[in-house]
């Protein structure tokens, strides 16, 4: 198998490893060369802290490095991004590691000195696990277009989901409300196979019980009274495409029953009606109630249950994915300004920082929500700090100093500081209300460099002038 056989992975970003410089140089060059995207580390902590910053389609490392063991790094990436494939590098000796390594989930090893030719090929064939599905998406991120993320939370879900979209197998979407679920389930349709067919959403909680069925299952005419003429259900409206039933821990159990008939027969009956109609349809669910609960509880069916939770996948809340709420903030602020023909551009000092740390209890609509009532509120080019207190009505979070963040999590403490600040090293020192040259310090003590968090090469450069340990 050749690269040239998955044009789809052509750029596709590679995380190499291995402290050996003459090796990675030459990996890089290999990889680079067959059109690859490379970023080369030589250590464990680098590797993390890359990952951290940017996620990408495989990694590459060496079994053996100088900070910490390499099957600890792989564990690690298994643990935190279960979605990532990953391929070994091993000496002799370290066969029988990288043997157990692949029956954990490595996706391969190779024994050094390594084939050019068949590294390429387990490349191509790891990338080709991962790759989108076919259809009008791939290529691009058109798919998960309104979720807006840059963090690596998001970024190993939305992963996974562009995984599972190859599939039909049915999907159960957890996360609180307000979090986007029905966002994530539309971008799982428009990269499944399925994409050109009906997306077709149902709040299950929202439609009254005495409804539900005719909405779902359609009715013949003279039904019931009022049904003067025939009605197609929302089920056989989605024949061929996907249908997702929002918030279904709300179904009644009446009509759980009648829905894991269908999904079992692949056959809808209109209400009113013995005759049955074959449909095609992938079902994606949604809940922010805990149906394990439910279902020992007798409120929903365990075997609906089992049918529609083949693949789960969860959204975090807000307040775990900090780093997405400025980016979303603005964009929100730009769309509305357009749709309120209002020239408000941006946030004036403070503001910004003060939705940042909020606590967000409703999650992205919430976030949303706000946005607007500043933007309608809004008389000058930047929101203020005031309008801000004002629509979120709830007492802001502290960011916490450094010396509060526990020992054990003092990377992830930095990595967030980093991408709260864009980079800028004053500013993420003083909210860890350390001095530079000590903030410095502990960034070279786990490999972060400051200025890939940067969006302004300019700015990044008078930075690292101004780097202390680098004058010293």
């Amino acid at each position: 198998m050749s690269t040239a056989a998955h044009p789809p992975n052509q750029g596709a970003h590679l995380l190499v490893v291995d402290d050996d410089a003459d090796l990675l140089r030459l990996l890089s060059m290999r990889l680079t060369a067959n059109g690859y995207r490379v970023t080369a580390v030589g250590s464990a902590e680098a590797a993390l802290a890359r990952l951290s910053i940017e996620l990408p389609r495989l990694v590459i490392s060496d079994i053996r490095l100088p900070d910490r063991d390499g099957m600890a790094l792989f564990q690690e990436i298994r643990h935190s991004y279960p979605a990532l494939p990953v391929i070994l590098l091993t000496a002799h000796g370290t066969i029988p590691d990288a043997v157990e390594a692949t029956t954990l989930g490595a996706y391969a090893y190779l024994t050094k000195p390594f084939d050019a030719k068949l590294l390429l090929e387990r490349v191509a064939q790891a990338l080709s696990l991962s790759a989108p599905a076919a259809g009008p998406a791939s290529g691009d991120d058109a798919w998960r277009s309104g979720l807006i993320s840059r963090s690596q939370v998001m970024d190993e879900l939305l992963a996974e989901a562009r995984l599972v979209a190859a599939s039909d197998a049915s999907i159960l979407i957890r996360g609180e409300s307000g979090t986007g679920k029905e966002l994530l389930a539309n971008a799982i349709h428009r990269a499944s196979r399925r994409a050109k067919a009906p997306f077709i959403a149902v709040n299950c909680g929202a439609i009254p019980e005495a409804l539900l069925e005719s909405e779902l299952f359609g009715h013949v005419k003279g039904a019931y009274t009022g049904a003067v003429a025939a009605r197609e259900g929302l089920v056989q409206a989605a024949d061929g495409g996907t249908l997702f039933l929002d918030e279904i821990g709300d179904m009644p159990l009446l009509l759980q029953v009648k829905l894991l008939r269908v999904l079992q027969e692949r056959v809808v009956r209109q209400l009113g009606s013995d005759a049955g109609k074959p449909v095609d349809v992938r079902v994606l669910s949604a809940t922010h109630r805990d149906l394990d609960a439910a279902m020992h509880a007798g409120q929903f069916r365990e075997d609906l249950y089992y049918r529609l939770n083949v693949i789960t996948l969860t959204l975090p809340p807000l307040a775990e994915r900090r780093e997405d709420i400025a980016l979303m903030a603005t964009q929100f602020l730009q769309s509305l300004a357009a749709k309120y023909d209002k020239t408000v551009r941006g946030y004036a000092p403070g503001a910004l920082e003060a939705l940042t740390t909020a606590a967000w209890p409703g999650n992205v609509r919430q976030l949303y929500n706000v946005v607007e009532h500043v933007c309608a509120l809004a008389t000058a080019p930047l929101v203020p700090l005031s309008l801000v207190q004002r629509a979120l009505r709830v007492p802001s979070l502290e960011v916490l100093s450094y010396t509060e963040a526990k020992q054990r999590f003092e990377r992830n403490y930095l990595v967030q500081l980093l991408k709260l600040t864009d980079g800028n090293v004053a500013d993420a020192a003083r909210l860890a209300e350390r001095n530079r040259t000590e903030f410095y310090r502990l960034l070279q003590k786990y490999d972060l460099d400051a200025s890939l968090f940067r969006s302004d090469s300019a700015v990044v450069a008078s930075e690292r002038q101004d780097d202390p340990l680098k004058n010293q």
